[in-house]
């Protein structure tokens, strides 16, 4: 398994696990190619016997005092082993190089599995999106992070076992 910045040669494998895990309301290759090329964007992907089964994007203009997690996604067959809170910890550490202050993500009000992982992290709710998920209808929680208290609780253990190449 490896952890690495994600590259345009990596669009077709990140689409087909975007359209897996969010089939009715997938970015398009168009929009995700534009993320993956964008000064202000960070992707980072983990593998596992040569397959892409997880990426996640950080968009954090350089000199802002904020970012947005763009997305989190692990393979179905992949989850419930770290990969997830790895790769949360690796967009944290860029925005924190890039001098950030506050984190923001939006996370669906149907995925408490993913709520969960940022509450454990310290993100805490700061606002609702009424039907912000379309087709579907569903709420987007709105959730904030003080990267500076983020980055004062973690452990050297923490540190050790996030960065590149770990997952």
């Amino acid at each position: 398994m490896s952890t690495r910045a994600a590259a345009l040669d990596d669009l077709d494998a990140i689409m087909a696990l975007e359209h897996a895990s969010f089939p009715t309301d997938a970015w398009s290759p168009a929009m995700m190619r534009e993320e993956l090329a964008s000064p202000h964007g960070w992707y980072v992907v983990v593998e596992e016997a040569g397959r892409l089964v997880g990426y996640a994007g950080l968009r954090a203009v350089r000199g802002a005092k904020d970012a947005d997690i763009q997305t989190i996604t692990i393979a179905e067959t992949a989850r419930g082993r770290g990969r997830g809170r790895a790769l949360l910890a690796e967009l944290l550490e860029e925005a924190e190089r890039r001098g950030v202050h506050d984190v923001f993500l939006e996370v669906r009000a149907d995925n408490p599995v993913a709520q969960t992982l940022y509450a454990s992290e310290g993100f805490a709710e700061v606002g609702r999106r009424p039907r912000y998920y379309q087709p579907d209808d569903v709420d987007a929680i709105v959730m904030q992070l003080d990267l500076r208290a983020w980055a004062a609780r973690r452990t050297p253990d923490d540190a050790a076992t996030t960065g590149k190449g770990w997952c």
